[in-house]
């Protein structure tokens, strides 16, 4: 005997993608990712991963990640570090200068710069 919770499932369902604008696309594939931060002697290892779905979400957060690693981190030159991005089989995928993301950030200008090293 159906109570209507099944119906009432598939009503949330239905409504909560249409509201997201997901309607009638399949969900996109995600790919799990880590982001370690080195200058060849330490290691800021990513033990736990993130999903993402494209390329370009993969380096935006490897610039993100980075950048809040100079902010918040304990170092003033971060001149030899740089972010290396993981597949889930281990390959490295990218590997960018902590320098080259700092330096594509025209909003920090030159005092953002001296004080990152």
């Amino acid at each position: 005997m159906d109570d209507g919770s099944s119906t009432r499932q598939a009503a949330i369902l239905n409504a909560t993608v249409k509201c997201c604008g997901a309607e009638g696309k399949p969900p996109m594939p995600t790919r799990l990712y880590r982001f370690h931060c080195t200058d060849g002697h330490d290691l800021v290892a990513d033990m736990r991963g993130k999903r993402l779905p494209t390329l370009a979400l993969m380096r935006l957060h490897a610039e993100r990640v980075a950048l809040d690693l100079m902010l918040h981190g304990d170092r003033l030159d971060w001149s030899a570090w740089t972010i290396e991005v993981y597949d889930a089989k281990g390959r490295l995928l990218m590997s960018k200068a902590f320098t080259a993301v700092r330096d594509e950030l025209p909003a920090l200008g030159q005092r953002g710069k001296r004080a990152w090293g």
